[in-house]
């Protein structure tokens, strides 16, 4: 990775690390849980996106290097906070998909953001649970 984008990797991780915190209080806030690759925890990290029927998408914005991407293939089975309501699914990486155009179909804030601070995009469906 080009020297610009580790600084930018970085800096955006410290800053993400910092806000997530906050917003994974905030009762009305989409947040999308994992296992911990390692620890075996829950991690939850507030996530932008959108549902379409019974599935939940969204775009990584630093691809594989994103931890709840680590954590997805080592463990696709997660859960997703809508509207304050939690539901269990498989997350699927969809590294074939367009993310750019993915994100025109998302929420406008959040796509503005994971194109602005985003180096390696790569879309995530989850297919909830009925």
């Amino acid at each position: 990775m080009p020297r610009h984008s580790e600084t930018k990797y970085r800096a955006v991780t410290a800053f993400q690390r910092r806000l997530n915190a906050v917003m994974r209080r905030l009762p009305g806030h989409t947040l999308l849980e994992t296992t911990g690759r390692t620890s075996g925890l829950a991690r939850r990290t507030p996530v932008g996106g959108r549902r379409v029927g019974d599935s939940f998408w969204l775009v990584s914005e630093f691809g594989e290097r994103s931890q709840y991407v680590r954590n997805i293939k080592a463990d696709p089975r997660v859960r997703v906070r809508l509207h304050g309501r939690w539901y269990t699914g498989t997350a699927h990486l969809l590294p074939d998909d367009d993310p750019v155009a993915r994100l025109r179909t998302l929420p406008r804030m959040n796509s503005l953001a994971v194109r602005v601070v985003g180096a390696a995009l790569l879309t995530v469906r989850v297919d909830l649970d009925r």
